[in-house]
Protein backbone atom coordinates (compact mmCIF):
# COMPACT_ATOMS: atom_id res chain seq x y z
CA UNK A 1 0.00 0.00 0.00
CA UNK A 2 2.96 2.42 0.23
CA UNK A 3 4.37 2.00 -2.63
CA UNK A 4 0.66 2.55 -4.29
CA UNK A 5 0.75 5.85 -2.33
CA UNK A 6 4.50 6.35 -3.08
CA UNK A 7 3.70 5.77 -6.83
CA UNK A 8 0.22 7.85 -7.08
CA UNK A 9 1.91 10.64 -5.12
CA UNK A 10 4.70 10.75 -7.90
CA UNK A 11 2.41 10.88 -10.69
CA UNK A 12 0.79 14.10 -9.42
CA UNK A 13 4.25 15.47 -8.88
CA UNK A 14 6.52 14.97 -11.44
CA UNK A 15 4.42 15.22 -14.66
CA UNK A 16 3.35 18.39 -13.95
CA UNK A 17 6.94 20.24 -13.63
CA UNK A 18 7.14 22.56 -16.29
CA UNK A 19 10.04 20.89 -18.23
CA UNK A 20 8.38 17.67 -17.88
CA UNK A 21 5.21 19.01 -19.30
CA UNK A 22 6.06 20.70 -21.53
CA UNK A 23 8.13 17.42 -22.82
CA UNK A 24 5.22 15.46 -22.45
CA UNK A 25 2.14 17.86 -24.43
CA UNK A 26 5.69 18.54 -27.19
CA UNK A 27 5.09 14.69 -27.70
CA UNK A 28 1.92 13.80 -27.23
CA UNK A 29 -0.08 16.96 -27.71
CA UNK A 30 -2.72 18.70 -25.29
CA UNK A 31 -5.66 16.08 -25.62
CA UNK A 32 -3.03 13.37 -25.32
CA UNK A 33 -1.40 14.43 -22.47
CA UNK A 34 -4.42 14.87 -20.60
CA UNK A 35 -5.67 11.52 -21.88
CA UNK A 36 -2.55 9.63 -20.47
CA UNK A 37 -2.26 11.66 -17.11
CA UNK A 38 -6.05 10.97 -16.30
CA UNK A 39 -5.31 7.17 -17.65
CA UNK A 40 -2.08 6.72 -15.06
CA UNK A 41 -4.17 9.05 -12.27
CA UNK A 42 -7.22 6.53 -12.11
CA UNK A 43 -5.25 3.54 -12.78
CA UNK A 44 -3.06 3.79 -9.71
CA UNK A 45 -5.93 5.14 -7.63
CA UNK A 46 -7.96 1.88 -7.81
CA UNK A 47 -4.47 0.21 -7.08
CA UNK A 48 -4.18 2.45 -4.13
CA UNK A 49 -7.32 1.00 -3.34
CA UNK A 50 -7.06 -1.83 -3.97
CA UNK A 51 -4.46 -2.15 -1.60
CA UNK A 52 -5.83 -0.61 0.88
CA UNK A 53 -8.40 -3.57 0.88
CA UNK A 54 -6.30 -6.41 1.15
CA UNK A 55 -3.97 -4.55 3.90
CA UNK A 56 -3.78 -5.97 7.48
CA UNK A 57 -6.41 -4.43 9.58
CA UNK A 58 -4.63 -2.61 12.18
CA UNK A 59 -6.66 -0.77 14.76
CA UNK A 60 -5.42 2.39 16.66
CA UNK A 61 -8.63 3.28 18.30
CA UNK A 62 -12.48 2.35 18.76
CA UNK A 63 -14.87 4.85 17.10
CA UNK A 64 -17.44 6.50 18.98
CA UNK A 65 -20.92 7.55 18.06
CA UNK A 66 -19.26 11.42 17.45
CA UNK A 67 -16.53 9.63 15.50
CA UNK A 68 -19.83 8.93 13.03
CA UNK A 69 -21.20 11.89 13.29
CA UNK A 70 -18.49 13.97 11.96
CA UNK A 71 -18.43 13.23 8.09
CA UNK A 72 -22.43 13.25 8.06
CA UNK A 73 -21.85 16.66 9.16
CA UNK A 74 -19.00 17.34 7.13
CA UNK A 75 -19.84 16.21 3.78
CA UNK A 76 -22.53 18.60 2.70
CA UNK A 77 -19.80 21.17 2.52
CA UNK A 78 -17.78 19.05 0.78
CA UNK A 79 -19.60 17.93 -1.70
CA UNK A 80 -20.66 21.58 -2.20
CA UNK A 81 -17.18 22.91 -2.65
CA UNK A 82 -16.73 20.16 -5.36
CA UNK A 83 -20.00 19.88 -6.95
CA UNK A 84 -19.16 24.15 -7.15
CA UNK A 85 -15.56 23.83 -8.47
CA UNK A 86 -15.96 21.55 -11.46
CA UNK A 87 -18.87 22.71 -12.79
CA UNK A 88 -18.14 26.75 -12.68
CA UNK A 89 -15.62 28.36 -14.48
CA UNK A 90 -11.96 28.98 -12.54
CA UNK A 91 -8.77 30.08 -14.07
CA UNK A 92 -7.08 29.42 -10.60
CA UNK A 93 -7.86 26.21 -9.84
CA UNK A 94 -8.95 22.83 -11.01
CA UNK A 95 -12.11 22.69 -12.80
CA UNK A 96 -14.46 20.91 -15.87
CA UNK A 97 -15.42 23.95 -17.49
CA UNK A 98 -12.96 25.41 -19.97
CA UNK A 99 -11.57 28.64 -18.55
CA UNK A 100 -9.05 30.56 -21.01
CA UNK A 101 -7.22 32.99 -18.82
CA UNK A 102 -8.98 36.28 -19.76
CA UNK A 103 -12.35 34.30 -18.62
CA UNK A 104 -14.21 35.58 -15.36
CA UNK A 105 -13.92 33.00 -12.87
CA UNK A 106 -17.33 32.10 -11.37
CA UNK A 107 -19.13 32.66 -7.84
CA UNK A 108 -17.40 30.17 -5.93
CA UNK A 109 -13.82 31.94 -6.31
CA UNK A 110 -15.69 34.48 -4.18
CA UNK A 111 -15.44 31.20 -0.95
CA UNK A 112 -12.20 30.38 -2.00
CA UNK A 113 -9.82 29.85 -5.10
CA UNK A 114 -9.28 26.34 -4.79
CA UNK A 115 -12.91 24.69 -3.65
CA UNK A 116 -12.68 21.19 -5.40
CA UNK A 117 -8.87 20.95 -3.59
CA UNK A 118 -10.98 22.05 0.04
CA UNK A 119 -13.72 19.32 -0.94
CA UNK A 120 -10.94 16.85 -1.33
CA UNK A 121 -9.61 17.93 1.67
CA UNK A 122 -13.07 18.33 3.70
CA UNK A 123 -13.22 14.42 2.73
CA UNK A 124 -10.29 12.86 3.74
CA UNK A 125 -10.40 14.39 6.94
CA UNK A 126 -13.75 13.58 7.78
CA UNK A 127 -12.93 10.21 7.08
CA UNK A 128 -10.29 9.83 9.79
CA UNK A 129 -12.11 10.20 12.73
CA UNK A 130 -14.88 7.19 12.06
CA UNK A 131 -12.25 4.97 10.82
CA UNK A 132 -10.14 3.49 13.51
CA UNK A 133 -7.35 1.71 11.69
CA UNK A 134 -4.01 2.40 10.24
CA UNK A 135 -4.62 2.12 6.38
CA UNK A 136 -7.49 4.05 6.75
CA UNK A 137 -5.44 7.07 9.00
CA UNK A 138 -2.18 6.28 5.83
CA UNK A 139 -4.94 6.76 3.08
CA UNK A 140 -7.26 9.55 4.20
CA UNK A 141 -4.30 11.14 5.64
CA UNK A 142 -1.80 10.76 2.04
CA UNK A 143 -5.13 12.56 0.19
CA UNK A 144 -5.65 15.38 2.88
CA UNK A 145 -1.97 16.31 2.67
CA UNK A 146 -1.86 15.99 -1.50
CA UNK A 147 -4.71 18.28 -1.32
CA UNK A 148 -2.97 20.58 1.08
CA UNK A 149 -0.11 20.38 -0.87
CA UNK A 150 -2.40 21.40 -4.26
CA UNK A 151 -2.86 24.72 -2.80
CA UNK A 152 0.53 26.04 -2.67
CA UNK A 153 1.56 24.22 -6.86
CA UNK A 154 -1.70 24.99 -7.79
CA UNK A 155 -0.76 29.04 -6.99
CA UNK A 156 2.44 28.82 -7.97
CA UNK A 157 1.14 27.37 -11.82
CA UNK A 158 -1.42 29.64 -12.17
CA UNK A 159 0.20 33.16 -10.75
CA UNK A 160 3.33 32.12 -13.65
CA UNK A 161 0.57 31.22 -16.33
CA UNK A 162 -1.39 34.63 -15.51
CA UNK A 163 0.90 36.40 -14.31
CA UNK A 164 0.88 38.45 -11.43
CA UNK A 165 -1.47 41.04 -11.71
CA UNK A 166 -4.14 39.05 -13.10
CA UNK A 167 -3.56 36.16 -10.97
CA UNK A 168 -4.32 38.85 -7.87
CA UNK A 169 -7.18 40.14 -9.28
CA UNK A 170 -9.30 37.27 -9.95
CA UNK A 171 -7.94 35.77 -6.65
CA UNK A 172 -9.63 39.10 -5.34
CA UNK A 173 -12.90 37.78 -6.32
CA UNK A 174 -14.19 41.20 -7.68
CA UNK A 175 -14.84 39.71 -11.28
CA UNK A 176 -16.65 36.43 -9.74
CA UNK A 177 -20.12 35.80 -11.12
CA UNK A 178 -23.39 36.34 -9.34
CA UNK A 179 -24.00 34.77 -5.45
CA UNK A 180 -27.14 33.49 -7.16
CA UNK A 181 -25.27 30.94 -9.29
CA UNK A 182 -24.01 28.84 -6.01
CA UNK A 183 -27.61 28.01 -5.48
CA UNK A 184 -28.17 25.35 -7.96
CA UNK A 185 -24.20 23.35 -6.68
CA UNK A 186 -26.07 24.00 -2.89
CA UNK A 187 -28.99 21.96 -4.37
CA UNK A 188 -27.74 19.54 -6.21
CA UNK A 189 -24.57 18.69 -3.31
CA UNK A 190 -27.54 18.39 -0.62
CA UNK A 191 -29.17 15.91 -3.34
CA UNK A 192 -26.55 14.11 -3.99
CA UNK A 193 -25.22 13.39 -0.11
CA UNK A 194 -29.04 12.71 0.97
CA UNK A 195 -28.30 9.78 -1.68
CA UNK A 196 -25.16 8.70 -0.45
CA UNK A 197 -26.52 9.06 3.21
CA UNK A 198 -29.69 7.03 2.31
CA UNK A 199 -28.16 4.29 -0.34
CA UNK A 200 -24.99 5.19 -1.91
CA UNK A 201 -22.56 4.79 -0.15
CA UNK A 202 -23.29 1.39 1.73
CA UNK A 203 -23.69 0.45 -2.10
CA UNK A 204 -20.82 1.88 -3.18
CA UNK A 205 -18.69 1.39 -0.24
CA UNK A 206 -20.63 -1.69 1.78
CA UNK A 207 -20.61 0.63 4.52
CA UNK A 208 -23.53 2.60 5.82
CA UNK A 209 -22.27 5.79 6.98
CA UNK A 210 -25.49 6.16 9.56
CA UNK A 211 -24.78 2.90 11.26
CA UNK A 212 -21.96 4.20 13.94
CA UNK A 213 -24.45 7.01 14.58
CA UNK A 214 -27.72 5.22 15.27
CA UNK A 215 -27.51 3.53 18.47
Amino acid sequence: MVLALGSFMLAHVIPPLPPVRARLLAALGRRGYLLAYSLLSTALLVWVLVAAARAPHIALWTPRGWHYLVPVLVMPMAFWLAIAGLFQRNPLSLTLRASPPHAAPGAIVRVTRHPVLWGLLLWALAHIPPNGDLVSLLLFGFMAALAAAGFVMLDRRRRRRLGRERWRLLASGTTAGSRWSLLPPAVAALGLFAWFLLQGHALLIGVDPLAGVMP
